[in-house]
């Protein structure tokens, strides 16, 4: 009696331990989780790698100028259209004259003061030729731009939103209507976009994830607990990523962000799921609700590691990029799913037994009651029915219709209607492989037609933004003012050569070198005076007939490169076009480089796990399908339905990492629990058992993982609109058919040789 009161009091201090280490984390966690903004870097220029050519041309151009500029462009239009009057213009003049001198809230004693103190000189007004239009020139100091004020906001950001507000002031009764747009502008609107991430998209995605579970447990107790697990791992997550982020050992971005968030309430999630079925299992079994914990505990963390471990690998293989951003990523999914991991088997075990000999009470109202029957049942497992060949040997033929029936009809208390579906695929097991094969592999055949070229800047948005607004209003007004020039450093001997070769190449408006009084090619006008010299090397500005966030201008760039390195081999080109260039390039190899090493990786990971080298391989293959048939459904669905023009080069490079991985995860959930009953029943019997057994709890973290990342559609971003869709719809089809019907499918078909050339081929079939 006193040993069992003393463990008693050490189970409960165990308890109490556990619950105030992960408070403490989540107050601590939930402030840097709303801080993870202030550690962003959204300028794709910062994930180039060092050997990148526009990076070494950035570098070096650096020398030729005195102060690095963001230029924020002013455009303004009469509203009922015409021309700009004097009155106009003149009003114009007065608001850029008024600009310097607004003051910038937030502000500490180190931070700007007022809009003029980050600009670097004073703002101009230029009319357009046809008179149509005028422009107000804000050059931002770039080196200050993106640094952080004592509110946390970017300087850049607060620039612009008080540009917008005294623009919305000043014109009231002008008869003008007035866009901030250029670099500042896109800047801004961009990280105003990932604004909802720290609030709207936890929200929705949680929100999602509760309506979800509330239908599964009917239940109004436990879905909160599950929720609570999720919560308290993304504050672990968030304290992490924070920490490593301000101390710039990884470079987080808002995509990144994003996405962890989703990963992390997805995977807690669903690792919560299948604890508490074993645990709700061991309720029916045993009668200590601690008993039932550890049991459970113990039957989980087999499949929840190598589904956790599997998950990171993939992830870790992203460090392998040649980008920043996707290298970053890597070690943020993978903090995001470890914290998922150590919150699902430490957190919900001790609130799941908070309650002592009553914790059956959150399960109210259909509480699981301790069975005697069953848990006499479940201390000797016995086959369903007896090993054909030991019938064969012994019972004659009507024994072996028996056995035989068995391999193809289950019946699991509990789980009626997986039962009839596990019962379905045994009995058309080849039929079913084949047919949803042929079906996936179908839906693949329209992976060519996906479009991953990359967009430009004014489609990233998906909703009406000032910038893009602007920008069109700007090109139809003032043409090439807006465009930025691609740069050309190369020796000075080269020069004539180079401004030969960048004139003559399709789609180039103007190329002039920078000279000592400045003029290049950005203005169109020819150079004035002898180029400047730093180091030997001279500048040319190319201009660009389309604008440069386009694809049209990116592959001019690409031509440009071409023609000018064949008369000048040393040269270098930089600019915005040809960051694009080189980032799409880094993307193509990251394509062929990741997605074979992450393969290989899960493969091996699953070997070790199922001990056989044929089951992996068959579940690698199914998945892989599954990815095909997501991707090719979400190119017609972008093409032909939503009309996207296009998408980022790491849109399947993201997409194949989660879905390859994930998918996998619910392939190991069933898979474990073949291996499990086939040491006792057979492989053919075990997998329908199985089948039955995690059919609801597999479904439904399926459905939740493809809930929370249907919610990155939240934020208007056309990148997280199309990984979100690929994602869910990939989970679904991976939970729904592959998982449901093809696997299971499968390795009934192929029987006790899926498991070559393992210890268990050599069990029942």
């Amino acid at each position: 009696m006193l040993s069992n009161r003393w463990s008693g009091v050490l189970r409960g201090l165990v308890i109490v331990a556990v619950l105030g280490v992960w408070l403490a984390i989540g107050a601590i966690g939930g402030q840097a989780q709303g801080k993870l903004s202030t550690v962003q870097t959204n300028d794709s220029a910062a994930f180039l790698p060092s050997s990148a050519e526009s990076t070494r041309a950035a570098e070096k151009a650096q020398a030729f100028v005195s102060d690095e500029s963001l230029p924020a462009l002013v455009v303004a239009v009469p509203t009922a259209g015409g021309a700009v009057t004097p009155e106009q213009l003149q009003l114009l003049q007065d608001v850029a004259a008024d600009l310097p001198g607004l003051p910038l809230p937030g502000a500490g004693p180190d931070d700007p003061q007022t809009v003029g103190d980050a600009l670097t000189g004073e703002p101009v007004v230029v009319p357009s030729q046809d008179g149509e239009a005028a422009m107000i020139v804000a050059s931002l100091d770039a080196s200050q731009a993106s640094n952080l004020m004592a509110d946390d906001e970017r300087v850049n950001n607060v620039v612009v939103a008080e540009v917008r507000a005294e623009l919305e002031t000043a014109l009231a009764d002008s008869g003008l209507q007035a866009w901030v747009t250029g670099p500042a502008g896109f800047v801004a609107d961009l990280v105003n976009a990932f604004g909802g991430i720290d609030t709207v998209l936890l929200l929705v995605a949680l929100g999602a994830v509760l309506i979800i579970l509330a239908i599964v447990y009917r239940s109004p107790i436990l879905p909160f607990i599950v929720i609570l697990t999720a919560v308290f791992a993304l504050c672990l997550a968030g304290l992490v990523v924070y920490l490593l982020a301000d101390a710039g050992v990884l470079t987080l971005n808002g995509q990144a962000q994003g996405i962890l968030s989703i990963l992390v309430v997805g995977a807690a999630v669903d690792y919560s799921l299948l604890v508490v079925a074993r645990y709700r299992e061991e309720l029916r079994v045993v009668q200590s609700p601690y008993t039932a914990v550890r049991r459970a505990l113990r039957a989980s963390i087999e499949p929840v590691a190598a589904s956790a471990g599997t998950v990171i690998a993939g992830l870790l293989c992203l460090l392998l990029s040649d980008l920043g951003s996707n290298r970053s990523l890597g070690p943020v999914g993978a903090i995001g799913i470890a914290a998922a991991f150590l919150a699902a088997l430490t957190l919900l075990p001790a609130m799941l037994v908070l309650g002592g000999r009553r914790s059956r009470g959150i399960f109210w109202p259909q509480k699981p009651t301790y069975d005697p029957a069953a848990a006499d049942e479940g201390a000797t497992p016995a086959p369903v029915a007896a090993d054909p060949s030991s019938q064969a040997a012994g019972e004659g033929a009507r024994d072996l219709a028996l056995a035989a029936s068995h391999d193809v009809e289950v019946h699991v208390a509990g789980h009626g209607i997986w039962s009839r579906v596990a019962s379905f695929v045994g009995r058309r097991d080849r039929a079913v492989w084949i047919v949803t094969a042929l079906v996936l592999a179908g839906c693949a055949a329209f992976v060519p037609t996906f479009q991953a070229e990359g967009t430009s800047d004014s489609d990233v948005f998906l909703t009406q933004v000032d910038s893009v607004d602007g920008e069109q209003v700007l090109e139809e007004h003032f043409g090439g003012v807006g465009v930025q020039p691609a740069i050309v450093i190369a020796p000075q001997e080269d020069l004539d050569a180079v401004l030969q070769a960048a004139t003559a190449t399709d789609g180039v408006a103007s190329a002039a070198a920078v000279t000592e009084a400045g003029t290049g090619g950005a203005s169109g006008a020819p150079a004035q005076g002898p180029p400047l010299v730093v180091d030997g090397d001279v500048r040319v500005d190319v201009v660009t007939e389309d604008p440069s966030d386009t694809n049209a201008a990116t592959q001019t760039v690409a031509a440009l490169r071409d023609a000018v390195h064949e008369v000048s081999p040393e040269a270098l080109v930089g600019g915005a076009s040809a960051e694009r260039l080189d980032t799409q390039i880094a993307g193509d190899h990251d394509l062929r480089v990741i997605v074979p090493v992450v393969l290989v990786v899960i493969l091996l990971i699953l070997m070790l796990l199922l001990r056989s080298i044929l089951a992996p391989v068959l579940l690698m293959a199914a998945n892989v399908l599954s990815f095909g048939a997501a991707l090719g459904v979400a190119a017609l669905v972008f093409n032909h339905v939503l009309d996207f023009p296009g998408a980022d080069p790491t849109v399947p490079l993201y997409a194949f990492c989660f879905l390859v991985a994930l998918g996998v995860d619910y392939s190991i959930f069933l898979m474990t629990r073949v291996r499990e009953e086939s040491g006792i029943i057979g492989t053919r019997r075990g997998t329908l058992r199985a089948l039955a057994v995690t059919g609801s709890v597999i479904t439904s973290a399926g459905v939740v993982l493809a809930a929370t990342f249907a919610a990155l559609g939240v934020i208007p971003l056309l990148f997280l609109a199309q990984l979100a869709f690929i994602v869910a719809f990939g989970v679904l089809v991976d939970t729904l058919i592959v998982r449901s019907l093809l696997v299971p499918a499968l390795v009934h078909d192929v029987g006790r040789v899926v498991w070559w050339p393992g210890s268990l081929r050599r069990a029942a079939p």
